[in-house]
């Protein structure tokens, strides 16, 4: 890895802590190549690269926030690239730390919220790895829960009159009253240290049902930028305010149901390092909110992601540890997410009796699930159409056509127009069921039904699933289907 040329100050600051972390030269530079490896990089650091940075050489990319992580661990302290003595850099790491207390939880999601709100165009362009997946887990399954969150002395909380505020009329109204233009700040605007109230935070779960439903019917790109802004102009004010104990419990699961959603856009943007990062946060929110629950539903999408991405090793690791974090306690609705999750990573690993036992289990939870069941609400999205759903994309991984197109049916039959991207998935899955079985002119009918529909969403993975048909198409390239096919995908552009 080349470097900039020798400056002529030493770096006192990096000898101090390598005296203060007992490191040798070459100590250093082994633990820098090892964290490197955590994110995919091959780095050949030896002790003679950490005696040109303390002569006082730079070095370039990644390595700066390489080498901060390495004695933030090693000193349990927070440490960055400029305490070091060295140049700022893309944050190769910066979010995917799981915060040692909800202080440093608020610092590190914060300064995402206002990195990705701005210019910085760069984090979005930043890999995933699926490296960066294996400690914060770990520490969610393992940690302890955090004993205080509150802050200051709010006093009484005051019940709002009107209790749960209505949503507005037009979500792009609501869109527009809540999020501040980029870069300014009203008068009126909440100033860090205000008391929060009950009101604040509903106002919180009320801008997060607008921005799903946006998502669910338009794709993460129509308003992810928005829901950004808002939760940089507004919840990381609240957070930094005053509150007792449960109001700050309650504020910190508003905060991590947000960020998680704000992950969830990213990754349907397919900008996938940095849907990781907000996920990994939104884990760590979800701790300090005493949730255990919903930290497992945050450790489901990290697994989907996972899943998408074609690493079903991880996913299945990541669905089961959201298992083994919530045992037995939770209702049948999110045992059998949490399976059928599990069975998505083995339907990828081609693992079919593996994929079959946890659909079995899926079933058997959904079946058993009460109308008087007190279900979370983001789990309620959870049933026969959802659960049909993946039945039908486990059984097309796993090339059995014919149960995959008849679980895609039935989906599709149950599943309310709201949710256009997730019907637009499931009739991918049809149409791609249907080639496996020979159907060649239904498959090409339902795959330009759905090349219609991806063109009216911002949504990558609603174009990717489109691409995957096509390419599955490949075969049949000179067919009468598939050139009509390509006519009318082509009349769309």
């Amino acid at each position: 890895m080349t470097e900039r040329p020798a400056q002529r100050t030493p770096n006192r600051q990096l000898a101090a802590l390598i005296a203060e972390a007992g490191f040798s030269n070459a100590g250093l530079a082994r633990r820098v190549d090892q964290l490197g490896l955590e994110h995919g990089l091959d780095l050949r650091y030896d002790k003679t690269s950490v005696t040109r940075w303390l002569r006082g050489q730079q070095p370039r990319g990644t390595t700066p926030a390489l080498i901060a992580e390495v004695f933030t661990r090693r000193l349990g302290r927070r440490l960055t690239a400029q305490d070091l003595g060295l140049d700022a850099c893309a944050p190769v790491y910066a979010g995917l730390e799981f915060a040692a207390s909800p202080e440093e939880a608020v610092d590190i999601v914060s300064g995402l919220w206002r990195k990705d709100s701005g210019s910085h165009a760069e984090l979005r362009k930043i890999a995933f790895t699926p490296a960066g997946l294996v400690v914060p887990s770990r520490d969610w399954l393992i940690g302890r829960a955090d004993d205080r969150v509150s802050r200051g002395d709010p006093g009484p909380a005051r019940i709002p009159a009107q209790g749960r505020p209505a949503p507005p009329k037009s979500p792009a109204a609501l869109v527009q009253a809540t999020v501040p233009p980029p870069r300014q700040r009203s008068q009126t605007e909440r100033g860090p240290g205000q008391r929060v109230t009950g009101g604040d935070i509903a106002a919180l779960r009320s801008v997060g049902e607008l921005f799903r439903a946006l998502d669910h019917a338009y794709g993460g790109g129509h308003a992810r930028q928005a829901l950004v802004r808002y939760l940089e102009h507004e919840a990381e004010p609240m957070l930094r305010g005053t509150y007792g104990e449960q109001t700050g419990r309650r504020l910190f699961g508003a905060a991590a149901d947000l960020t998680r959603l704000a992950g969830w856009t990213s990754y349907d943007i397919a900008a996938h390092g940095l849907a990781q990062r907000y996920f990994v946060q939104a884990l760590r929110l979800a701790q300090a909110a005493g949730d255990r629950m919903y930290g497992s539903y945050v450790l489901v999408t990290m697994s989907r992601q996972a899943v998408y991405l074609g690493h079903g090793r991880e996913a299945v690791q990541l669905a089961r540890v959201a298992q083994q974090g919530v045992g037995t306690s939770a209702p049948p609705a999110v045992q059998a997410l949490l399976h059928a999750v599990e069975a998505r990573g083995h339907g990828v690993l081609s693992e079919v009796r593996a994929c079959t036992a946890a659909l079995v289990r899926a079933e058997r939870a959904l079946e058993s699930a009460r109308t008087e069941d007190d279900v979370p609400h983001w789990a309620r999205f959870f049933d026969e159409a959802q659960l049909a759903d993946e039945f039908g994309h486990c059984h097309r991984d796993l090339q059995q056509y014919r149960a995959a197109a008849q679980h895609a049916e039935r989906s599709l039959q149950l599943r309310p127009a709201a949710y256009a991207r997730s019907r637009l998935f499931c009739r991918v899955v049809l149409a791609s069921a249907r080639l496996g079985l020979g159907e060649l002119d239904q498959a090409c009918q339902l795959g330009a039904e759905a090349a219609a529909q991806a063109t009216e969403m911002r949504s990558v993975r609603a174009i990717e699933y489109v691409r995957d048909f096509e390419r599955r198409l490949e075969p049949y390239r000179d067919a009468a289907p598939v050139r009509t096919y390509r006519d009318r995908v082509a009349a769309l552009g």
